[in-house]
C-alpha cells in the first residue's frame, strides 16, 4: 500500500501512526508544511517512510523567511512537499508571496539537480503549470489532489506530471472523472491525512487502500492488478529520485 502524501507529524500521536505503517508495510511520503518542521518530522522515518521538505502555499506569507533554511536542508532529501500555490479566496490575498516562495523552491530544486515534488494546486492549476513549465529541470512533479480543468489536465500530462489520488478526492464526481483520465503509469495513492477526512474521521495512511479499490473500479481492473501497477509506479519514481541525486 502507498500513501504518497500524508502529514504524518500532524496526527495527535504520530509515532503510533508511523509504527502501524511500518507493521503493515505501508510506503509513506511524510510531507511537511514548513522547513522548521523538518528535523522533528524526520524522526518519524522508518524503513518505508520518507520525509519531504516543504513550505505550504497557505503559509508562504508567514514563513517565507524560512527559505534560507529550506535551501540549507535541501541536500538532505530527495523529496520536496508540500509546496505549490493556492488560489482559494482566503489565500489569494497573499498570491505574490506564494509565487515568490514557489518560484524560489523550484529554482533551488533545479540548482540541486532535481527533486521529486508533491505539489498543491487548489484553484491554481494553470499558474502552477506555468511555474513548472518555466523550470522543468526542477525535477519530477506529482500533482497532489489535482482539481483543475480537463485542459489543465491535458497540459499537465504533456509536461510529464504525475498524480497522487486519495479517497476524499475519489468521493467527488469531478475527482473521479479526472482520475479516470490520469495516465495509469503516473498515478500513486495518498491519504492527505489528517486534513482529508473519511466521513467524520481524519484519513489515515492505511485508508489509501480505499483509493486503491476506487481506482481499480474506475480503471476496470482487478484490485491485485491495480496494486501491482501502483507498486511498479512507485519503483519507477524512486528510481527517478535516485537518478536526480546521482
Amino acid at each position: 500500500m502507498i500513501d504518497f502524501h500524508c502529514h504524518l507529524d500532524l496526527y495527535p500521536d504520530p509515532s503510533n501512526v508511523a509504527e502501524r505503517c511500518e507493521r503493515e508495510g505501508i510506503y509513506v511520503l511524510s510531507v511537511t508544511t514548513t522547513p522548521s518542521a523538518w528535523h522533528g518530522t524526520r524522526k518519524l522515518e522508518r524503513a518505508r517512510i520518507r520525509t519531504a521538505l516543504g513550505l505550504h502555499p497557505q503559509l508562504a506569507h508567514e514563513r517565507r523567511s524560512e527559505l534560507a533554511l529550506f535551501d540549507a536542508l535541501l541536500p538532505e532529501t530527495r523529496y520536496v512537499g508540500e509546496v505549490g500555490l493556492d488560489g482559494a479566496p482566503p489565500f489569494r490575498t497573499h498570491w505574490r508571496a506564494q509565487l515568490e516562495v514557489f518560484d524560489h523552491i523550484l529554482d533551488s530544486c533545479a540548482s540541486a539537480g532535481g527533486r521529486v515534488l508533491s505539489i498543491h494546486s487548489r484553484r491554481a492549476a494553470k499558474a502552477v503549470l506555468d511555474c513548472l513549465e518555466a523550470v522543468p529541470q526542477a525535477g519530477t512533479f506529482i500533482l497532489h489532489w489535482f482539481s483543475g480543468s480537463l485542459s489543465d489536465l491535458s497540459r499537465a500530462v504533456s509536461l510529464g506530471c504525475w498524480f497522487s489520488v486519495g479517497p476524499a478526492m475519489l468521493a467527488a464526481e469531478k475527482g473521479r472523472a479526472l482520475a479516470a483520465q490520469f495516465p495509469r503509469d503516473r498515478v500513486l495513492t495518498e491519504s492527505d491525512g489528517p486534513f482529508a477526512r473519511l466521513g467524520d474521521q481524519p484519513a489515515m495512511p492505511w485508508d489509501a487502500a480505499v483509493a486503491e479499490r476506487e481506482l481499480a473500479a474506475l480503471w476496470n481492473m482487478g484490485t491485485a492488478e491495480t496494486a501491482s501497477l501502483l507498486r511498479d509506479n512507485l519503483r519507477r519514481l524512486v528510481d527517478l529520485a535516485d537518478r536526480d541525486l546521482a
